[in-house]
């Protein structure tokens, strides 16, 4: 993979998590449907082992290339912010729960 190709994966999985995140965020805020907890809730297992399965891909492979390994750095870093959202969005919800 090229440089700009690591950070753009990076980014692509961070806005997909982040929005289907948001997604069921707001659809339950909004609906109080329970599919959307459940949704939320999936996703955050789900979300959570796909992320760990490419943080250690993007490792393996920065070690492997070492001419890429600060772009695979970056795009880790990009998908670590969905941790503190990921915190926030189940804090919400849990706190939003009748």
């Amino acid at each position: 993979m090229k440089d700009q190709e690591i950070l753009y994966f990076g980014k692509s999985l961070f806005a997909l998590c982040f929005v289907l995140g948001s997604v069921c965020l707001i659809g339950y805020l909004t609906t109080r449907m329970a599919e959307f907890a459940i949704g939320g809730y999936m996703l955050l297992i789900f979300g959570a082992f796909l992320n760990i399965l490419v943080v250690l891909g993007l490792l393996i492979y920065g070690f492997v290339y070492r001419s890429r390994l600060n772009e695979c750095l970056k795009a880790i870093g990009i998908l670590l912010v969905n941790i503190p959202i990921a915190i926030l969005y189940t804090v919400i919800g849990l706190n939003n729960m009748h």
